[in-house]
């Protein structure tokens, strides 16, 4: 039997290593001001506080914002153009960065940028689900077509969008602009 090893318990943090913490966080990840508040409150809970006052969470996360090291913008629109390379719509954009508590403001330009490129995430996520005119045949009844429909609403795309691409043939033409006129997108 090979010998337990001894797990050593670490000293609770105060201010200055709790700032070594943050500033490693932030080192490796790309995270907001409110992801970065909630690791710190949770390493707090698992180590203990020893500091001297109670500790600044919030002034930690502000002060690595005003100096760069955190980005809510600029998480916000590189979440965007990763889920929408990978072919998912605005809602599921909004639905992760609500979940990552970037603010409003923050991801306006991320929500354009979903919104601009709406059209080819749908058919991407068509394409990559061999849905609509990318399956090898047609549904086989209304079932299979309803399926197909969810699939593309739960990934984030408009109801009306994901409709006009399912109702296209498999093998069939696509004309881009037909596609965003009958779904009323508004830019592509």
């Amino acid at each position: 039997m090979p010998p337990q090893r001894v797990q050593r318990k670490r000293p609770p943090l105060d201010s200055a290593r709790l700032e070594q913490l943050a500033l490693r966080y932030v080192e490796r990840f790309a995270t907001t001001r409110a992801k970065l508040r909630s690791y710190l409150a949770r390493k707090v809970r698992e180590r203990g506080w020893s500091g001297e006052r109670e500790p600044d969470f919030e002034g930690i996360a502000a002060r690595f914002a005003s100096q760069g090291y955190v980005d809510d913008s600029a998480y916000a629109l590189a979440k965007s153009q990763a889920l929408s390379g990978r072919g998912y719509g605005k809602r599921r954009l909004v639905d992760k960065l609500r979940a990552a508590g970037v603010e409003e403001a923050d991801s306006e330009a991320a929500r354009d940028h979903a919104d601009s490129k709406a059209l080819a995430a749908a058919l991407r996520f068509a394409e990559r689900r061999r849905l609509g005119p990318f399956a090898a045949a047609p549904p086989r009844d209304h079932k299979d077509r309803e399926k197909a429909l969810a699939a593309m609403v739960r990934a984030g795309h408009s109801f009306a969008l994901a409709r006009e691409i399912i109702r296209l043939a498999p093998g069939s033409e696509i004309d881009r602009a037909e596609i965003a006129e009958r779904a009323q997108l508004t830019a592509n």
